[in-house]
């Protein structure tokens, strides 16, 4: 046997070959990704690039809506427990439609009834979205051009609605998708909501008002400062209005705040049991705050 010692000159060893450049970024990929997730779909949604890599930015996009996916899964299990198969779920003010296409691919392709209602203003996000849906052959996901007051009554929606969802919905959409969940009898609502400016707007209105009135007014007398509190008062009056209407509310984080500042989840689940004391809260914030002409706008339930 030949030894280190006395091996044939010019003969060395190889190193052993280490993954190609194209196994290591299959297997980034593999692990990244759910078990049967469609790699078509991932590739038009640009999370994956044409060739199948996962870029940082992507990677970062896709832990943020698996772990709003956790919540709504989670939903989903309960309800098919509790022995609704036909479940119905509207994704308001969708966009492309990103959120709706993977918790069909992850919960609904795989179970034979059920359907994703997309509902978006802007009819060539709803062409795209419907000619990527027959694309990929998923064939309970409709998407429609609608408003929210149009919404509430088209004839191609069901009367109730299981879960409404609203992912990164801007400003005031997020109260569109309350007012819509409100009127399909939704039993649960998840939303994510962002870039809240009306009742910084207000705030900024009755400004010089509010600084001779109370000393609480320093909370929002610097521009930024007016932003952020606008932000802050309008996701609690959602929850209060959401509790003042029957549903119990639990507010929680998305992901890590190094992620995504829009970071704020909203889970509502219908009780039926309407808090009086939500609705005295509202209407004393408005006060507070000089918000009655807002609770008027958006909340008519509690301002009347």
């Amino acid at each position: 046997m030949a030894t280190a010692a006395n091996k044939p000159a010019g003969r060395r060893e190889r190193p052993a070959r280490g993954p190609s450049k194209a196994e290591a970024m299959a297997r980034q990929v593999q692990e990244a990704i759910r078990p049967g997730q469609s790699i078509a779909l991932l590739k038009e949604l640009h999370i994956l690039t044409r060739d199948g890599a996962l870029n940082q930015d992507s990677r970062r996009k896709l832990k943020q809506v698996y772990h709003l996916f956790g919540f709504i899964e989670k939903i989903l299990l309960e309800l098919e427990a509790a022995g609704r198969s036909n479940i119905t779920l509207a994704d308001h003010g969708a966009g492309k439609s990103y959120l709706g296409f993977i918790i069909y691919d992850l919960f609904f392709r795989q179970r034979a009834e059920g359907t994703i209602f997309g509902i978006e203003t802007r009819e060539e996000l709803v062409q795209r979205s419907r000619a990527l849906a027959q694309q990929l052959g998923f064939d309970r996901m409709q998407f429609l051009p609608l408003t929210v007051a149009e919404s509430a009554h088209s004839a191609d929606l069901p009367q109730r609605i299981d879960v409404v969802t609203a992912l990164h919905a801007c400003d005031t959409a997020t109260d569109d998708a309350i007012a819509f969940g409100l009127q399909k009898q939704a039993g649960h609502m998840v939303l994510v909501p962002c870039c809240q400016a009306e009742t910084a707007g207000f705030l900024r209105q009755n400004k010089a008002f509010n600084l001779s009135r109370t000393p609480l007014a320093e909370l929002w007398r610097h521009p930024l400062h007016t932003r952020e509190m606008g932000s802050q008062i309008t996701n609690v009056l959602r929850c209060l209005y959401l509790e003042s209407q029957g549903y119990s509310v639990t507010v929680t984080e998305l992901v890590g705040w190094e992620h995504s500042l829009k970071n704020e989840l909203i889970l509502a689940r219908h009780t039926g049991q309407k808090k009086r004391s939500a609705t005295e809260r509202m209407q004393a914030m408005a006060a507070e705050f000089g918000l009655q002409e807002l609770l008027a706008l958006r909340y008519p339930l509690v301002a009347a």
